[in-house]
């Protein structure tokens, strides 16, 4: 992937994550749906390992396709994740993945 094409892809990455809102969640394959290839998942991940405004850009409100946090989450790990999320009110299940049939972000 060029420059070009990177800069805008995950451009769009982020415009797409703004937009999630408090007390919801995405998971990586849902922003790539969202950006017309759901097939870019992995480009998804990488560009919020990335993330150049992490306190703007709300990529803890982004987990896996089973409702995992990132093992790696660039804010100290899962437990920090987790806990901002439950901060919005997001609920766990027992086996400490989100709720995606309640807390997933499904319309603007």
């Amino acid at each position: 992937m060029n420059d070009m094409k990177q800069k805008n892809t995950f451009k769009l990455v982020y415009d797409i994550v703004r937009r999630i809102p408090r007390g919801k969640v995405a998971t990586y394959g849902d922003i790539a749906k969202r950006m017309g290839n759901p097939r870019l998942s992995r480009v998804v991940g990488y560009a919020l390992h990335v993330n150049p405004e992490p306190g703007v850009i709300p990529c803890h409100r982004v987990v896996n396709r089973f409702g995992e946090t990132s093992k790696a989450f660039a804010f100290g790990g899962s437990d920090i994740q987790r806990a901002m999320l439950e901060d919005e009110g997001v609920e766990f299940l027992p086996d400490g993945k989100v709720n995606l049939d309640k807390y997933r972000w499904l319309d603007d």
